[in-house]
């Protein structure tokens, strides 16, 4: 059996209803990068069951989305409220990303993810980082097409000695960059794995948990298979998927 990655959803509404969804791309990315069985967590804040989920699943992945984490959960007020807000992404993520740490279940987080594992750990956030002097403005072009808007935007720099250059092989990878916030304080026990040009954090792991965790603030699941970079960090995650999954069952 596959292991099972838990893909948390957000909310969104379509027409008069609100549903829970997660885009194909992400759920993509667990199947065909990670050989794993992808399956969708509700939003549920605090009615989730984390022994349940945690329970059952081998992994976890967290994915990008339009909505940013808001920054009542990192101390801040709200500086731009035409933004759009999860809270009951947030609300569901946050405690989840605390739980699954301490288990040691395997983590690999996007965009979005990235940002929540981040302030899940006692960080904060930028909430423009355009505005941010020095840094320089990683949105993009909603004007351009998908794949001009996911194409590589810049590089960044891999931490020498890091998982993240010893996974790839390499110093640098190109990346697309489709996000307005970022990393302000990096939270206590995160380790960086890569920054972009301008010094903004761009990968970490935790270098205090008892399993896989990788973050990064770009997109590799976009049309993954071309992408050999992407192809070994989501293999990297799905072969710690297999390990843990084979320790779950081994216990009594």
């Amino acid at each position: 059996m596959r292991p099972i990655v838990i893909v948390p959803a957000c909310t969104r509404d379509f027409g008069e209803h609100p549903y829970h969804a997660a885009q194909y791309k992400y759920v993509d990315a667990v199947v065909l990068g990670a050989d794993c069985a992808p399956m969708i967590l509700p939003s549920l804040g605090a009615a989730l069951d984390l022994e349940t989920v945690l329970g059952l699943c081998d992994g976890i992945m967290l994915t990008g989305s339009a909505s940013n984490v808001h920054p009542s959960f990192y101390s801040e007020e709200l500086i731009d409220p035409s933004l759009p807000q999860d809270l009951a992404r947030d609300e569901t993520t946050l405690p989840l990303i605390r739980a699954a740490v301490a288990r040691g279940v395997p983590i690999i987080a996007i965009c979005r993810g990235f940002q929540e594992m981040n302030v899940a750990l006692g960080g904060s956030l930028h909430q423009a980082v355009q505005t941010v002097e020095g840094k320089m403005d990683h949105r993009e072009n909603p004007a351009l097409g998908l794949d001009e808007q996911y194409g590589d935007a810049h590089k960044v720099q891999l931490a020498p000695g890091g998982m993240l250059e010893r996974l790839l092989g390499v110093a640098e990878i190109p990346v697309n960059s489709l996000h307005g916030q970022g990393v302000n304080e990096l939270a206590s026990g995160l380790v960086v794995e890569a920054t972009a040009e301008d010094g903004l954090v761009e990968a970490f792991s935790v270098r205090t948990a008892p399993g896989f965790t990788l973050a990064l603030q770009w997109h590799p699941e976009w049309r993954i298979t071309h992408n050999p970079y992407s192809m070994k960090m989501f293999g990297a995650f799905g072969q710690a998927c297999r390990e843990y999954q084979a320790q779950r069952r081994s216990r009594p």
